[in-house]
Formats: structure tokens, C-alpha cells, sequence
């Protein structure tokens, strides 16, 4: 008896060489974490981070296959489309047919798409600022090139 209590009580870990407050991916989901609480609160509408990317890169690139889309906004083939399916519900885009492949639908934005866009743009860079304003400038490009330097 008198064992099994001494095997209840709190034994000190040994010190482990994975410490996870030094982990590189658990940093950047803690960033990641207050990077989408940033922007949830300051975008000023009703769009999530996949859909602001989607919006973004059609403004930014013009219409383009929904496979494309989804390799420039880093989102696998399930997450674009029901990206864009959300979007067309909303009359923020559409698709049609490429004129050079009937095959292929290409994915554009509306009218009111391109105006959403147009109107969210200095929210979404407010929210890179803030996200950014713990650092000084020299350090905030440092930070972004090392992160482009890891994709």
C-alpha cells in the first residue's frame, strides 16, 4: 500500500531537450492566433482570411482557374472551392468558361467583388501594421524576409 501512494505522488519531469514554448511552428501559431483575432476585429466585414485571399489575389491577378487560385493563396484543392463557393453565394464572384479551354471555369470578381476589394484593401493593411507594430521597421522587414525565406 504504502507503494502505490509514493507512485501517486508528483514526480519532477527530467529536464526534456523539447521545450514547446521554443518551437518555431508553436511561435507561429501563437502569431498566426493573434494575427486572425487582428483581423476578425479590424477588417470590417464579414470575410474570413481565406476568403480576404481570395478576394485579394483575383483583384491583384484578374480572373484565373479556381486550381490557380488556389496555388497562389497556398490553399489545397477542398479549401478553394469551398472558398469560392461561399464568395459566388455572395455575389462577390463568378464563374465562366476560359475562351481558350471550355474545360476550364475561370473564376472572377464581380462588380461588387471588385468593390469589396477596393474597400477592404487599407483595413488589411492596417491589420499588417498592427500585427507588426511589437517590431521596429528595420526588424519588420527582417521578419518578413526571413519568413519568405522559409515558405
Amino acid at each position: 500500500m504504502a507503494r502505490s501512494v509514493a507512485a501517486k505522488k508528483s514526480v519532477k519531469p527530467a529536464k526534456s531537450s523539447y521545450v514547446l514554448d521554443e518551437q518555431v511552428g508553436f511561435i507561429l501559431r501563437q502569431v498566426w492566433q493573434r494575427h486572425s483575432s487582428i483581423f476578425s476585429r479590424d477588417i470590417g466585414t464579414n470575410l474570413t482570411p481565406t476568403q480576404w485571399a481570395a478576394l485579394s489575389k483575383l483583384a491583384e491577378t484578374g480572373p484565373c482557374s479556381q486550381n490557380q487560385l488556389g496555388r497562389l493563396t497556398a490553399m489545397d484543392v477542398a479549401t478553394i472551392k469551398g472558398v469560392i463557393d461561399r464568395l459566388t453565394a455572395r455575389g462577390l464572384t463568378e464563374t465562366s468558361q476560359d475562351p481558350e479551354d471550355g474545360r476550364r471555369l475561370l473564376v472572377s470578381l464581380t462588380r461588387a467583388g471588385q468593390q469589396l476589394a477596393e474597400k477592404v484593401a487599407p483595413n488589411a493593411l492596417a491589420i499588417t501594421r498592427e500585427t507588426l507594430a511589437p517590431l521596429d521597421a528595420r526588424e519588420g522587414e527582417m521578419l518578413m524576409a526571413l519568413l519568405n525565406k522559409l515558405r
